[in-house]
């Protein structure tokens, strides 16, 4: 007997910013992106990968000491950068929770109306922000003056090229090659 398709459940179905739809069961670990039937490529992502796919494991350690999260799940991860893009680009990220789903892997996933690298951009931009937002309330001048000039030599496209290269993106482990 086919199970219905009741949103949250197993075999849900996730509405993408473009209007398509796309099973969720059709979404693998490993995926990275969706060649959606509109014609685009959009980003996947899901809780399991790390937050490393995005910057480097120092700076995630850096994030986990620093940012206090208000929710259960423990240590800044994934969800919270997530949580991030969809606060600023609320059209443009369909998310879907699919804990009661065994069949899938994941918990929680996103799609993007943006690609990849474009998502990896705004992940990158955001995370910035979030460190010169940091900085901005420590008592020190000197280290927002530092973090300000280390800023004006930071190319976001550029990183996130070089990034990019130098991890392996094509399994369901985001690691350094």
């Amino acid at each position: 007997m086919a199970e219905p398709r009741v949103p949250g459940g197993r075999g849900a179905e996730l509405e993408l910013p473009c209007g398509e739809s796309v099973h969720v069961h059709d979404l693998d670990m490993g995926m990275r992106e969706y060649d959606c039937d509109c014609g685009d490529a959009h980003a996947v992502v899901m809780d399991v990968h790390p937050p490393s796919r995005f910057v480097p494991e120092f700076l995630v350690d850096v994030l986990r000491e620093t940012v206090d999260t208000a929710d259960e799940t423990g240590e800044f991860g994934t969800m919270h950068v997530m949580g991030v893009v969809m606060e600023e680009f609320p059209g443009e990220v369909a998310s879907e929770n699919v804990e009661e789903d065994q069949d899938v892997g994941y918990s929680l996933v996103w799609v993007t109306d943006f690609d990849s690298r474009r998502l990896h951009e705004v992940v990158v931009e955001l995370v910035v922000e979030l460190m010169e937002h940091a900085v901005s309330h420590a008592d020190d001048s000197d280290a927002m003056t530092q973090f300000e000039e280390a800023m004006l030599d930071f190319d976001v496209p550029e990183f996130v090229e070089q990034y990019r290269r130098e991890r392996d993106f094509s399994g369901p482990h985001d690691t350094a090659r």
